[in-house]
């Protein structure tokens, strides 16, 4: 009885930290918008610091963030309903998600800060942490309910899938920031490379796992590019062709499925 109590216990410190980590990245996000660090938010810092990063989508992509917040909100609920309080898959993720919401705050800080360097750092500290949890919970391999994947799966792979695309950004907008020379390769062409490995690993994971949440966010950022490069016709190409090529893999895939 005493080693359940405190079973109960820990699970209930993981539940309230997860739930109040999401609730203080939420909060630091909306803050940072309202009241900009420094005068200007993230998005203006991107569309002037960074203005010449070809790989930053358009502005419209980040309205994602509604989503994920949504989905991290409703991950956050759940794990409090009485069916769910000691779930075996949701204890093996541990404080992964306090880590990767903590982490977020912190991004915010220091890009405001624009301790560009720095916040790549913090970026890896939310992409490794989501990993974790993504791989634990055996998202697209592991089956659960369809109100499971709705409140758990769903969330991590959205959050996961724009937090990979994010990364490559983040990365992108340091070193053009340390004035990179791309080792003499072109920035058009770096791109491209960061479009089609970006491509590539949802690809993957859309034939290994057939997760559509991961790869429609890959799509959404593609296909964003594209907009924001459509006067330059080989990125905005290159950008429609990976985010159709996507879209294929998943029908194909789902069409074998529904055969199987």
């Amino acid at each position: 009885m005493q080693q359940s109590n405190k079973g109960n216990y820990q699970d209930f410190l993981r539940q309230l930290a997860t739930l109040a980590a999401i609730v203080v990245a939420f909060a630091i996000n909306v803050i940072s918008n309202i009241f900009p660090l420094n005068g200007l938010n993230i998005g203006e810092i991107s569309n002037t610091v960074f203005k010449k990063v070809l790989i930053i989508p358009a502005n419209y992509a980040f309205a994602i963030w509604g989503l994920i917040y949504l989905g991290l909100f409703v991950f956050g609920i759940y794990q409090f309903l009485p069916n769910q309080k000691h779930d075996s898959d949701l204890r093996k993720t541990g404080y992964f998600l306090v880590i990767a919401s903590l982490a977020q705050s912190v991004w915010v800080y220091l890009f405001l800060s624009r301790l560009f360097i720095l916040s790549v750092v913090a970026m890896f500290s939310i992409l490794l942490p989501l990993i974790g949890t993504y791989l634990r919970l055996g998202i697209g391999i592991n089956p659960v309910s369809r109100f499971t994947k709705w409140c758990v799966h769903f969330p991590i792979s959205i959050y996961l899938g724009w937090i990979s695309v994010a990364t490559i950004v983040n990365v992108a907008c340091a070193l053009y920031f340390q004035g990179w020379n791309g080792w003499g390769i072109s920035d058009i062409m770096w791109t491209i490379i960061m479009a089609v490995i970006a491509t590539a690993i949802a690809a993957v994971i859309a034939i290994q796992r057939g997760d559509i949440a991961y790869t429609g966010v890959i799509v959404w950022a593609l296909l964003a590019i594209a907009v924001k490069q459509w006067n330059n016709s080989t990125l905005k190409v290159v950008a429609l062709l990976c985010a159709i090529a996507l879209v294929g893999i998943v029908f194909i895939k789902n069409r074998s499925f529904q055969r199987s």
